[in-house]
């Protein structure tokens, strides 16, 4: 499991390659807390397209995440799920924060700029 954190501005696109499991999920999560915490972070994205497998320490730490950003009102986009993990996200409550497209649409979304 790869995963890569960039910052545009106020914006953290984290992406995530391959199978993400108990282990990688306590990594991101160490990385994206002190992020959050400085209080330079309002959305986080979630790159998922290259994404093979998660399990529920994935949703944990995207749900965990939410929950810091809650108290700067901040935002989650999860972008490009494949099938599967939609499934994952319907059940746990999260569809809503799901979105196909590119990174660059997600955030102009997430700096309320619909179209363009």
């Amino acid at each position: 499991m790869n995963y890569e954190i960039n910052m545009e501005n106020d914006i953290a696109i984290i992406r995530l390659y391959g199978e993400l499991d108990h282990h990688e999920a306590e990594k991101i999560r160490t990385d994206i807390s002190k992020t959050i915490l400085k209080g330079k972070l309002h959305t986080i994205i979630w790159n998922l397209e290259r994404l093979n497998f998660m399990d529920s320490s994935g949703v944990g730490l995207i749900l965990g995440r939410m929950r810091e950003l809650n108290a700067v009102n901040g935002q989650t986009i999860i972008l490009n799920p494949s099938n599967t993990m939609k499934k994952i996200f319907q059940f746990s409550g999260l569809s809503k924060y799901v979105m196909e497209g590119k990174e660059e649409e997600a955030i102009l979304y997430a700096r309320g700029i619909v179209n363009g």
